[in-house]
């Protein structure tokens, strides 16, 4: 089952930062409407909830959602994510994940495909085709 999580979340990590590198670097603070995060934001609102809902689902160490102030470009961005994505290898690499733990994994992972798919929107505004989905 270990193996199964981590190859999911190989293909997590790969997927969300082809999409993170498809947007030019200028349009990071780019937003198709006013009313929404712009690309920046959105990527680093993915990496903090991974790191959010691995304490809280995976680790259940109860932390407040407090996301701080984004960090600003691609690189830093894109640093944050792998940053991320490591502590969530991290929690689900041991030898007996239990029912919660797992089930704590895929809201994980359900929290980022909701944001990854919302930052393709993001590309195809900019007429940039995503990164095609490999699973």
């Amino acid at each position: 089952m270990k193996e199964i999580l981590i190859s999911t979340l190989q293909t997590s990590e790969n997927y969300t930062l082809a999409v993170a590198e498809a947007m030019p670097e200028k349009a990071y603070k780019e937003k198709p409407v006013e009313a929404i995060w712009n690309f920046n934001e959105l990527m680093n609102h993915i990496a903090y909830g991974i790191e959010w809902w691995t304490d809280n689902s995976i680790k259940k160490t109860e932390s407040a959602w407090n996301p701080g102030t984004p960090k600003e470009g691609r690189k830093k961005t894109m640093e944050y994510l792998k940053q991320a994505y490591s502590i969530l290898r991290k929690a689900i690499n041991k030898d007996k994940l239990s029912d919660e733990e797992i089930k704590g994994f895929y809201a994980t992972l359900d929290h980022i495909t909701h944001h990854r798919g919302q930052a393709t929107v993001y590309l195809r505004f900019r007429g940039i085709t995503p990164p095609d989905y490999v699973y």
